[in-house]
């Protein structure tokens, strides 16, 4: 009586029936889902289970078989074709358990690319050598020995550069720098916009700079935006040496403290260095910061340093605020108010024709402004400012005016800044005062004016709530 359960092949074969499907559908449910998390190990996962698994079954099975009358071992060909798909399977799990779950910072994350590379060639090989001697009993060690003395003999042929490719790929597992960062290599200055182990790419501006990275690493180079809380935008102003310096160090700062790149709460540096020469520090995020910074800040001390009657460079005054412009200026403001030809005479003598840079601020919130500013060409922007955050709400044209503390006598409601270069008449406090003393209407002209734009203020704030309030509205639905 035949008895299979008494077979050689009746238990391989009932654990590759019963089994595979198993394991298949086990396979199948923890790929569904890693797929659903995105993970990169359903792939490792679906090498498993589409190829490591049935060839596995197949060679159980091919094994079983006795005396097949074939000029083909297929045992070995089923074998070398399950190994070939394990060592895929063993490098991405290796890939995967070493580098793809890479913590930021780790020495994996910082490993470059092409050790990882090499690595995966000699765990390739290793494993094909072993493959060969295991199931077709190759003798693999001649070639093992081979290559060794090979690697030698190239090694010492080509140890000069060879170094300098070391050294260079030591400097990436180092990382002292990343993309996007500012280096200061001595000759060359900009942004890293591409690393690779042979070299790296440096934006400085005027093209793309490419530095060996072998280079790099044999010299010393500075990281700019590797700073522990900003970086400090550094630039160099000459005044007369006849300027106070205390002088200049109170214009600079109350300048550069509107500055719009610059990090609030920070203490602006202004060290004389002699001669006229002084030294600004203004701390800004990154170093890409610095030269729009610098840029702002030259453009507003010109004019800064006019109104103030400092030489900045050696030149003092603006040939745009001669006395003929500054009269023809009061009589336009004087005709504006009405006045007498006694108030026009004061209007002249006292008042001044200033300019203010594009974006630079002509009184700001919280302050009690010392004139009355009207404006004769250019516009200004009034901005209610809450800390950094502003809120935009008007925009003045000739011949309005700004600085209506001066009439309030309280602080300023609101940041006016200029658009675009700003020409205004300052009148002083004390002309406005006695101009409201002897036309009460000027009075209210300007309380009219000062109502009309807390209006407008108080307009831009509710639709700035009812904005919010959509928002969060939005985003719950």
């Amino acid at each position: 009586m035949f008895e299979p359960w008494r077979q050689p092949w009746f238990v391989p074969v009932l654990i590759v029936t019963i089994g595979l499907p198993v394991l298949l559908i086990i396979c199948t449910e923890l790929l569904r889902v890693l797929e659903r998390r995105e993970s990169r190990a359903a792939g490792i996962l679906r090498l498993i289970r589409n190829f490591v698994l049935p060839l596995a079954a197949l060679l159980i099975l091919i094994t079983q078989i006795d005396n097949l009358a074939l000029e083909v071992n297929w045992s070995r060909i089923v074998a070398t074709v399950l190994g070939f798909v394990l060592i895929l399977v063993v490098i991405n799990m290796l890939n995967f358990a070493l580098f793809a779950t890479a913590e930021t910072g780790s020495w994996r994350q910082r490993l470059p690319s092409i050790f990882i590379d090499i690595m995966k060639l000699v765990v390739i090989g290793v494993c094909f050598a072993l493959l060969f001697q295991w199931v077709w009993g190759a003798d693999v060690g001649g070639l093992f020995t081979a290559l060794g003395v090979t690697s030698i003999v190239i090694g010492l042929a080509l140890q000069n550069a060879a170094g300098s490719v070391i050294s260079g790929l030591l400097l990436l597992f180092e990382q002292p720098f990343k993309l996007g960062d500012w280096l200061d290599a001595g000759s060359v200055r900009g942004r890293v916009v591409q690393v690779n182990w042979r070299a790296v790419h440096i934006d400085t501006g005027n093209g793309t700079h490419i530095i060996p990275t072998a280079t790099l690493a044999g010299s010393s180079f500075t990281n700019l935006s590797r700073v522990s809380q900003y970086y400090e935008a550094t630039t160099t102003l000459t005044f007369a040496k006849t300027d106070a310096p205390s002088d200049v160090a109170r214009l600079v700062r109350g300048v550069a403290r509107d500055l719009p790149l610059r990090i609030q709460e920070t203490v602006i540096e202004v060290v004389p260095r002699g001669a006229g020469s002084f030294t600004v520090s203004i701390a800004v995020a990154r170093p890409a910061d610095e030269e729009p910074t610098i840029a702002v800040l030259l453009d507003w001390l010109w004019f800064a340093a006019r109104r103030a009657g400092l030489s900045l460079d050696g030149e003092r005054g603006d040939a745009s605020t001669t006395p003929e412009r500054t009269f023809a200026a009061a009589e336009r403001v004087a005709r504006r108010l009405r006045c007498d030809e006694a108030d026009t005479a004061e209007i002249e003598r006292q008042s001044r024709l200033e300019r203010f840079g594009t974006g630079e601020t002509i009184t700001r919130r919280g302050a009690t402004s010392a004139n009355l500013y009207f404006i004769m060409e250019g516009g200004v922007s009034l901005a209610a400012e809450d800390g950094p955050f502003a809120i935009p709400y008007h925009t003045l044209s000739p011949p309005e005016s700004v600085g209506m503390g001066v009439y309030t006598q309280q602080p300023e409601t609101d940041t006016a800044r200029a658009v675009g270069v700003v020409s205004a008449l300052s009148v002083p406090r004390e002309l406005v005062e006695h101009l409201i003393a002897k036309h009460p209407r000027l009075a209210l002209e300007l309380g009219q004016a000062s109502d009309n734009r807390r209006q407008l203020l108080a307009a831009a704030l509710t639709r700035r709530e009812e904005a919010a309030l959509a928002r969060r509205l939005g985003t719950g639905a």
